[in-house]
Order: structure tokens, then sequence, then C-alpha cells
């Protein structure tokens, strides 16, 4: 039989450790992600240009992850250039791409979208510009020695939650573009049956005036001539 008053020591003991567990986790949720990543959806007008700007050391590795949501073909132009105006990616037309580099130098670069080339459709354009590596879960997590199986699993879990954030923004990316074809193909359709039935319309009509006409009587004139 337990011992009088071993049951409280171990349901403290439990309380404790799941105390440590849940702050851990809600420090897990709480870390922030790279201290230069960008992720903005915006707007891009007909015959415009948006231009950003990020201040990035030198030999800090970046990625420029860009895609079109919605608008014509669903495709932009992008640009990006060093401090010096170089420059380092430059692609026409492209609905959505990745690109990886290292700065060379200290400095401003600067990234832009354009729609110059579209004079009707807007478009909607999404970007992630990520400077840097991810900070460590934990400061000491550099250290000589091992970390222990509870950070072990932290930083397993903060893996796999990265990852979970990755796949859920493509498939909301992947979502709202489908969203917008379809919405897109429903108003041609309508646009197409509303024209459909004015042409009907229009031909039931004529058709019945000619066949009115083929069973109408016509006159005829008699001149008669005197002698």
């Amino acid at each position: 039989m337990p011992r009088p008053g071993s049951a409280p020591r171990w349901a403290a003991a439990a309380g404790r450790w799941g105390c440590r567990l849940l702050v851990m986790l809600l420090l897990l949720l709480l870390v922030p992600g790279p201290g230069g990543a960008s992720e903005i959806t915006f707007e891009l007008p007909d015959n415009a240009k948006q231009c950003f700007y990020e201040d990035i050391t030198q030999g800090t590795k970046c990625t420029l992850e860009f895609q079109v949501i919605t608008g014509g073909h669903y495709d932009v132009d992008c640009r990006l250039e060093d401090p010096d105006g170089n420059v380092l990616y430059k692609e026409m037309k492209k609905q959505y791409d990745s690109f990886t580099f290292i700065a060379s130098k200290n400095g401003t670069y600067k990234f832009c979208f354009s729609n110059e080339f579209s004079t009707f459709t807007h478009k909607t354009v999404y970007f992630d510009f990520q400077v840097g590596e991810d900070p460590p879960l934990f400061p000491s997590e550099n250290r000589v020695s091992a970390l222990t199986q509870m950070e072990s699993a932290c930083v397993s879990i903060h893996e796999a939650l990265k990852s979970v954030i990755d796949y859920q923004t493509h498939f909301r990316l992947r979502e709202a573009q489908g969203r917008s074809r379809a919405e897109d193909l429903n108003t041609r359709v309508a646009y197409w049956s509303v024209g459909e039935a004015l042409i009907l319309l229009v031909v039931s009509i004529g058709q019945v005036f000619l066949l009115k006409s083929f069973f109408s009587d016509k006159r005829t004139t008699t001149t008669r001539v005197g002698s």
C-alpha cells in the first residue's frame, strides 16, 4: 500500500511538471520568427509599380518568395536590386517564384513588383521576404552539453509548427486563387447566359415577323388602260 502522504507528493510533482510544460509551450507559440521577415498581401493596380525596401547587413541570407493571387493571367514583373542599383533578380510576367541570395554588402535592398504591362486588370500579390535565420528557441541551445529531453521535444514541436504554418500559408494562397478563378468563371457564365437569352429573344421575334410576312395577303393593284 502507498504510504500516507505519497499521493499528494506525486500529484504536486505532476502539477509542477504540467505547469512547466504549459509555460514552455506558451513560450514556444509566442517566440518571434526571423527578425527581418516580411509577409504582405497587397493590391497592385493596372499600369502601376510598387517597391519595398529592406536594410540588410553583409553576409545575411535572404529569401524572396512571391505569388500572384488574383487578376488577369496571374502574372507580374519582379525586380530585386542591391544598394548600388545592381540587379540581382529580374523576371517578367511570372505567376510565382522564389529567389535566395546572400547580401554582399551593407545597405538598403529594393525589390519591386510591376503591373505596367496591364492596362485593364489589377492584381493581388503576396510576398514573403525572409532576412536571416530563425533565432534559437533557447538561448543556451548552442551550448556544448546536450539538450534535455523536454528542450528537445520543444525544439521538435517548434520545427513542426513552422512547417504547419508554411503549409497553411500555401493552401490559403491556393484557396484564394481558386476562389478568384471560380468567381471569374461564374461571372463569365452569367454574362454568357444573359447574352444567349437576348439572342434567343431576338431570333424568336425575328422568326415570328418572318413567318407572318409569308402568310400576309398582298394587295394587287390593276390598272385599266382605256382605248
